[in-house]
């Protein structure tokens, strides 16, 4: 039985990596199971559970039961909650030990980042050590210092004793990918280390939705409640004159426009784009031909009594979680892992 442990940085698309070599896997005919040693009740947002041991419990039809597929659930504030997770290791193990018998290949999904629970010796580095698995660094390339950042991991889990797999750069913006490929791919490989992938950011499975957006907000929603699965590719603050704006709205495409209540100009300007949710803030109703023309461009507009600082702060925590209901993005995530990745190197 072969284990990987599947690490990296917050936003790189660890579960998409997970999701879609557990489903290749299986068309190949292996038995595969999923594990999340530590699951958290709060992985961007404090209060949101962590979706993916539920979404991979039922993708894969696995039997275990989720106590045994994340033996363990925490938060971002477990020391004030005086969780005891310093002798938590010996559960998790037995639970492994049960989930992985009769699997021929184990993906156990390490936690937002690699440091997490640290303090507990059940950060990823610790526990792949702990549990005799390999490595599968997933990372996002966002510019140069991302192939740094790769060198080092590589590097510190080396050193550690830890095979490393491999690394992937998942989703990887347009303008990079043909750096990422070309540049940062041979000289990783020249340090002696494996780049099983590098994968294109697909919005598909990388943006959030409008609903995700009002999870993490709250407020009212005033139109168009029916379309809260648009998927939003940007973020525009209206705090400009409309001539400016004009320019900005025009350009980006499946949009977040955030704003006052109190700029229906700008409003009805940005419902003439390609917007997918007007976010108002500051408690300000707006002008009732705003309300109407979103209804007819089927845009939700919410209404939340933050300020704009602050609804851009709890916007910046959001990330996509795919549900199993969610065919187009499980696809997505196969298809990746098909066209993209070095998936046969993993079993070999």
């Amino acid at each position: 039985m072969k284990s990987l442990y599947i690490m990296g940085t917050p936003g790189s698309g660890k579960t998409v990596a997970a999701l879609g070599l557990a489903l290749k896997l299986q068309l190949e005919g292996y038995k595969v199971g999923y594990f999340k040693p530590v699951a958290n009740n709060g992985r961007t947002i404090a209060g949101k559970i962590d979706h993916d041991p539920i979404l991979l419990k039922e993708i894969l039809g696995l039997d275990a039961p989720l106590e045994i597929i994340a033996p363990v659930v925490t938060s971002p504030f477990y020391l004030s909650a005086q969780e005891n997770l310093k002798d938590a290791f010996p559960a998790i193990k037995k639970a492994y030990d049960e989930l992985s018998e009769g699997m021929d290949i184990v993906l156990i999904d390490g936690a937002l980042s690699m440091d997490i629970l640290g303090s507990c010796g059940l950060d990823s580095i610790s526990m792949a050590k702990n549990m005799d698995a390999s490595a599968l660094l997933v990372l996002k390339a966002e510019n140069d210092y991302s192939l740094d950042y790769a060198m080092f991991l590589n590097r510190h889990l080396t050193l550690e004793g830890i095979p490393v797999a491999g690394t992937i750069f998942s989703n990887v913006p347009r303008p990079l990918y043909a750096k990422t490929e070309g540049i940062y791919r041979p000289i990783l490989e020249q340090s002696g280390y494996k780049t099983l992938g590098v994968f294109p950011t697909r919005p598909e499975i990388s943006a959030p939705t409008v609903g995700e957006y009002y999870d993490a907000l709250g407020g009212e929603i005033l139109a168009a409640r029916e379309e809260l699965n648009h998927l939003v590719e940007d973020l525009i603050v209206g705090a400009m004159t409309m001539a400016s704006a004009l320019t900005y709205l025009r350009r980006a495409a499946n949009k977040a426009v955030i704003l006052g209540g109190d700029r229906a100009d700008l409003a009805l300007a940005a419902l003439e784009t390609d917007t997918s949710v007007l976010i108002l803030t500051g408690g300000l109703y707006p002008d009732v031909k705003v309300i109407a023309r979103a209804e007819e461009k089927k845009v939700p507009v919410i209404l939340v009594y933050y300020d704009t600082y602050t609804t851009i702060e709890k916007l910046a925590q959001v990330s996509r979680h795919i549900k199993p209901t969610d065919k187009e993005s499980i696809g997505v995530a196969l298809e990746i892992i098909e066209n993209y990745c070095d998936w046969q190197t993993l079993v070999d």
